[in-house]
């Protein structure tokens, strides 16, 4: 079992950022505005041989009202109370303030090893307030660096020094979870379904909108089966999202939902498929994951049984593509309907991991084929022959058939939704690919073909294509192309003038070869060049 450290603090002293260098990635939403952290968030980390479960907390804010800040210093307390060993951060840069001490007076009662970090020392304007540190209490203080890395031999040495008498249990390594993305649109209810869902008050959740920016993992046990919840933050239209800090928090939410299994749309009951929701929907289907729909706030409707059958309708209208994904109407505020989720989000599951037999995908693409033949294009029939699950999650299937570039995307949307109703896998993404049974798998693009190759005239190559390649280089232009050549030494050919005779020393009589395959031989050519049919010194007739 790891070490479980809580970063606490005030707002904007660096928490984050030592959270995310302990991590070694990326997780923790980082900004120079102070309050960017409101839900502890959980995450493992390392730092030499010593493994670490770190906890990063929001800042803390001495107010006790029902304000914002005050459910989120409730749950700074939260991690207080849960970890082993405490990092108090303090800006080395500011020094010491009143909220250090305020928040140093409350850590100091809870009997746990407490180690006071003094950020932002890489400076030398720093070292006054880390020589203002030693009069909060804890000791000699740890100067770092999260943001450059420096001071972590030193802080290394701290949690071991601190960490000598602390109790650490060993636990079996748990079972691969279940990942499960809870996404909607701001103040839709998602944190607070998770909240009823796990029987505690784990998530920061509230009338504002606009709560949740980290994507938060929460780890929960449903009858013997490992989940993990993962609360997101409200996804807007694109047009809406202009701050700096809201786009960080909408690509995290769609990186939680490329990392999920199921995901589970929470939308408003009133407002239920709107464009946006609409666009999630679309996306979690293009991502390939199983998708469950939510409707929230449903003890506020007064005619369920109508409502719920209009917004199933509405669904399976605007969203042909998952016909037949679960749904499920429930109240976060009181419970209703929430024990139906679970089982919903189960069966979603089950149907995104199937694996269908061959023999009986090729009996129904018999049967499918006969039922309604591919069409014909350009006059020639296309046939399908083969067909294949090659991989689930989604379930991905490769139809063989001649001219495969030709079939219709009807067609194929066709196929897709008889695999559907004949297998029973309603409302889960699904592929096909539809490849050519002729095609040759060592052609140049083939799946065998390997990386192309530059193929130049070999050395070897013929006089003519050695000429032709060196002669390309010359211009176009006559004179140009003569002064190349010259400096190349290359000679230009000079043609003899038509119309001269031979040499004069070339006498009449001379033999000349008239043709392949002449009869007779040699035959004599006069200087006007006619042939002499007789023979010299032959007999006359």
């Amino acid at each position: 079992m790891a070490l479980k450290i809580a970063i606490v603090g005030r707002p904007n002293v660096g928490k984050s950022t030592l959270f995310n260098r302990l991590v070694g990635k990326r997780l923790a939403l980082v900004d120079d505005r102070p309050g960017v952290t409101r839900d502890r968030r959980y995450a493992d980390g390392n730092i030499g041989d010593m493994d670490l479960t770190l906890i990063d907390t929001a800042g803390y804010e001495d107010v006790s009202d029902d304000t914002l800040e005050s459910r989120m210093r409730e749950q700074t307390e939260a991690a207080i109370e849960d970890a082993d060993v405490i990092l108090f951060t303090m800006d080395a840069r500011d020094g010491v303030t009143q909220l250090d001490r305020i928040f140093a007076d409350r850590i100091r009662g809870v009997h746990k090893p407490v180690i006071l970090l003094a950020n932002k020392s890489e400076s030398r304007e720093s070292m006054g307030g880390v020589g203002e540190a030693y009069g909060l209490g804890f000791g000699e203080p740890v100067p770092i660096s999260a943001e450059h890395g420096e001071g972590m031999a030193d802080l290394y040495q701290a949690l071991v020094r601190a960490s000598e008498n602390v109790f650490i249990e060993e636990v079996d390594e748990p079972e691969k979870p279940i990942r499960i993305a809870v996404i909607g649109r701001p103040n839709a209810g998602k944190s607070t379904l998770i909240n009823r869902l796990i029987g505690d008050d784990r998530l920061l959740t509230g009338p504002e909108a606009g709560i949740t920016r980290d994507s938060i993992s929460v780890d929960w046990e449903y009858e013997g089966q490992a989940i993990r919840f993962v609360d997101t933050a409200g996804m807007r239209r694109k047009a809406r999202v202009n701050e700096k800090l809201e786009k960080l928090s909408v690509a995290d939410t769609i990186r939680a939902i490329t990392f999920a299994e199921v995901v589970v749309l929470v939308m408003d009951k009133d407002d239920a498929f709107d464009m946006q929701d609409l666009q999630l929907a679309d996306l979690v289907e293009r991502e390939g994951r199983a998708l469950v729909y939510v409707a929230s706030k449903w003890d506020l409707e007064e005619d369920p049984q109508a409502r719920l059958a209009k917004l199933k309708a509405m669904a399976d209208d605007k969203l042909p593509q998952l016909r037949g994904s679960e749904f499920v109407a429930l109240s976060s505020f009181n419970g209703r309907g929430v024990d139906r989720l679970m089982p919903a989000i189960l069966k979603a599951y089950e149907t995104w991991s199937v694996k269908v037999k061959t023999k009986d995908l090729n009996d129904w693409l018999s049967m499918a084929t006969q039922r309604h033949p591919p069409p014909a294009v350009d006059g020639k029939r296309i046939k399908p022959k083969y067909i294949s699950q090659i991989k689930a999650r989604p379930p991905t299937f490769v139809l063989m058939a001649t001219r495969a570039d030709s079939m219709p995307e009807h067609y194929k949307r066709y196929l897709v939704n008889s695999i559907r109703e004949s297998f029973d896998l309603k409302g889960t993404p699904m592929r096909l690919n539809v490849k050519s049974s002729s095609d040759n798998p060592y052609a140049a693009g083939g799946a065998k073909s390997g990386p192309e190759r530059f193929k130049g005239a070999a050395k070897t190559a013929p006089r003519k294509v050695l000429k032709a390649e060196k002669e390309e280089k010359f211009s176009n232009l006559p004179g140009k192309a003569l002064e190349q050549k010259a400096k190349a030494g290359i000679k230009p050919k000079v043609k003899p003038l038509g119309g001269l005779k031979a040499s004069a020393s070339k006498k009449s009589g001379t033999n000349a070869i008239i043709g392949k395959g002449a009869r007779g031989g040699a035959r004599q050519v006069s200087r006007s060049g006619r042939i002499r049919t007789g023979q010299k010194g032959g007999a006359k007739r």
